[in-house]
């Protein structure tokens, strides 16, 4: 066996394939700038906002939702006739009950 020798492979052609040249650019531009579609999106303007109000039902189911939720219960779709005649319940009730819930975390 004879011991390797680097003087025995000069003959043969080394290519770089890490090699890097001044006058390649590694990194084109492109061909267009797609810089002017991402931009921040100005502040809502309350005056433009719906003029809306809830009904105090839609109010308590809303918050008795949250409470739910908060609480670690989300609700269910079968518990939708449920919550629905709780939010019927008077105010004082619904507070009650959303305090309960709050306590229970």
């Amino acid at each position: 066996m004879t011991p390797w020798s680097n003087e025995s492979l000069s003959s043969c052609a080394f290519v770089d394939p890490y090699a890097a040249h001044p006058s390649d650019n590694a990194w084109p531009t492109p061909a267009q700038s797609y810089d002017d579609l991402d931009y921040f999106l100005p502040p809502p303007n309350p005056a433009d906002r719906l003029s809306f109000t809830l009904t105090p039902h839609d109010q308590q189911r809303l918050a008795l939702h949250a409470a739910l939720t908060v609480a670690g219960i989300p609700p269910m779709p079968e518990d939708r006739a449920v919550i629905d005649q709780l939010s019927t319940l008077p105010a004082d009730v619904n507070n009650t009950l959303q305090r309960w819930l709050h306590h229970a975390q």
